[in-house]
C-alpha cells in the first residue's frame, strides 16, 4: 500500500480528497497544519501539500521537505493558478495542480509521480493463499483456483485491512473506518461480519491466519 502524506487545512476538501484516494487503495495521513506533521517522514511515498496554509505556507514548507527528503515526490495543490505561482512551486515540487480539480486527474497525477519515483508496487498482492488483484478488486484462492466472492460490507472491511496492512486495528478504528460511525461497546456487528469474512478467506476459519485476533485490542492482517 502506498503511504501518502496529505496537508490541507480546508476540512471539506480534505475529507473529500482523503476519501477518494483511500477508495483507490492508498493509505492517506491527513494533517491540517505543518505544525502537526510527525518528526520523521521517510515512510511516505508521496507528499500532497496545499499552498495556502496557516503559519508556514506550502511553498516554504515544501522547500524544507524537498531538501530533507529529496527521494519523496511532492505534489502541490492550490487555488493560486498564476504562472508566477506555478513556476515558484515547480522550482522544488514535482507537480502543481490548481483547484478546483477532478478527482480522476489528481489520482492520475499521483500515479505518475509514484511511477516516476519507482514506488509503484505490483497491483497483485499475495497474502498467504490469497491472490488479490487490487486493480480488478478480485480475490483468488490459490488452493482451489476459485474467486472469493465477498459481500459489499465484507469487501469494505477487508479493503480497510489491506489499506492498513501490518497494523493492529482496534474495533473502534474498524467500525468508524468502515461504517463511518462511532463504535458502541457491546455491539456485535463487526464481530459477526469478520466471522463470515473469515469463513470465505481463511483455510481454517477456526484457526485464522489471514485476519489475526489480537487479544484485548482488535485485529491485524499481516503480509
Amino acid at each position: 500500500m502506498m503511504n501518502i502524506l496529505y496537508l490541507e487545512d480546508d476540512t471539506e476538501i480534505g475529507r473529500w480528497v482523503k476519501s477518494d484516494l483511500e477508495s483507490r487503495g492508498y493509505t492517506i495521513e491527513w494533517y491540517t497544519s505543518g505544525l502537526e506533521l510527525p518528526y520523521h517522514l521517510e515512510q511516505y511515498d508521496l507528499m500532497i501539500l496545499d499552498i495556502m496554509l496557516p503559519g508556514l505556507d506550502g511553498f516554504s514548507l515544501g522547500r524544507r521537505l524537498k531538501s530533507k527528503y529529496p527521494q519523496v515526490p511532492i505534489l502541490l495543490l492550490s487555488a493560486r493558478g498564476s504562472i508566477e505561482d506555478k513556476l515558484e512551486g515547480l522550482e522544488f515540487a514535482d507537480d502543481y495542480l490548481t483547484k478546483p480539480f477532478h478527482p480522476d486527474e489528481l489520482a492520475k497525477r499521483v500515479e505518475v509521480q509514484l511511477r516516476r519515483y519507482d514506488r509503484l508496487l505490483s497491483p497483485v498482492l499475495q497474502l498467504r493463499h490469497l491472490e488479490i488483484d487490487q486493480t480488478k478488486n478480485s480475490i483468488i484462492n490459490t488452493l482451489t483456483n476459485e474467486e472469493v466472492m465477498l459481500t459489499g460490507k465484507q469487501f469494505q472491511i477487508f479493503n480497510y485491512f489491506l489499506r492498513h496492512l501490518n497494523q493492529i486495528l482496534t474495533k473502534e478504528q474498524l467500525f468508524e473506518g468502515v461504517w463511518g460511525e462511532p463504535y458502541i461497546e457491546g455491539d456485535k456487528t463487526l464481530m459477526v461480519h469478520i466471522r463470515f469474512l473469515r469463513e470465505k478467506i481463511e483455510k481454517d476459519p477456526s484457526k485464522p491466519e489471514v485476519i489475526e485476533t489480537i487479544r484485548g485490542i482488535g485485529y491485524r492482517v499481516k503480509q
